[in-house]
């Protein structure tokens, strides 16, 4: 007979100390996450928005192994799943840049210079609207309302809000946030 000094660990740990059975199947603990989740929402199939927000929180983006988990997750049809998350544009399938800069383009902040920005940004670093930069270092992206028409044309740069700014100022606290030039060459923003 053997004691508890001398049975083996039904449990393994990993390098980090964790059991294996605090760890995810797939090897990914951000899908941990997702399954608490889900446990919550007791794999409600109309909480199918709401989990795609945390998958997009947890990964940055949905990518389709994602999108199978959560449709497997909820037993809904993958081209459901997909559906939903390709209606709504605040779901993105591409991974962001390291910094990201946000425009919004509703009808206040356009009338006071949002078009000039989003130029700014996309001639100054070679990229459009809704894209990130080769180096992975910026995405640009607009918004129909970021919710602070008080203080337009309002910018979020990593998601501090910047409101009442021109597109050169936009366009230097986007290089200061890079700690870099815009590729771009001379390029010089409006007044807005």
């Amino acid at each position: 007979m053997t004691d508890a000094t001398t049975r083996p660990s039904r449990t393994r740990a990993d390098s980090q100390g964790r059991r294996a059975e605090d760890s995810h199947p797939s090897g990914d603990d951000r899908f941990l996450v997702i399954d608490k989740h889900l446990k919550r929402a007791r794999f409600a199939q109309d909480q199918l928005i709401e989990t795609l927000h945390v998958a997009q929180d947890v990964f940055g983006f949905l990518d389709e192994s994602v999108l199978i988990y959560v449709a497997r997750a909820l037993r809904l049809p993958p081209s459901m799943v997909y559906g939903v998350a390709t209606f709504y544009q605040l779901f993105t399938f591409d991974p962001p840049g390291d910094h990201t800069c946000t425009v919004c383009t509703g009808t206040a902040c356009f009338v006071k210079g949002a078009d000039d920005i989003v130029a700014s940004v996309s001639d100054g670093y070679g990229i459009a609207a809704g894209a990130t930069t080769e180096d992975g270092k910026l995405t640009l992206k607009t918004a129909r309302c970021l919710g602070s028409c008080g203080l337009v044309p309002v910018v979020l740069l990593d998601g501090a809000v910047h409101g009442r700014e021109s597109a050169a100022e936009v366009l230097e606290a986007v290089a200061l946030l890079l700690e870099s030039e815009p590729v771009a060459a001379g390029v010089e923003g409006g007044d807005g």
